[in-house]
């Protein structure tokens, strides 16, 4: 699997040795797992009707990702919210 541009990115600056040693990792481990817990915590709760074809795809591209198909949505609408959701043409 190819690297997304900012997976090239860090890969690019590790083979570089252009990394530096985080140095309070105790202290940043909080904060970054404080972070993710925020990032990832549930507000707000919406009811949405979709076709039943378009939920059946959703729910087959639920076992090809290995992802719940109501976190797939969320995910794709915080994309979308974003501006991170692109557009195939």
């Amino acid at each position: 699997m190819k690297p997304n541009p900012e997976e090239q990115e860090i890969l690019d600056a590790f083979e570089a040795n252009k990394l530096k040693p985080v140095l309070n990792m105790p202290k940043e481990m909080v904060k970054l797992q404080a972070a993710a817990v925020a990032a990832f915590q549930k507000e707000s709760r919406i009811n949405i009707r979709i076709s039943s074809r378009d939920l059946r795809i959703v729910q087959k591209r639920e076992l090809i990702e290995g992802l719940p198909y109501q976190t797939m949505i969320g995910s794709l609408l915080h994309k979308y919210a974003k501006g991170r959701l692109v557009e195939q043409r």
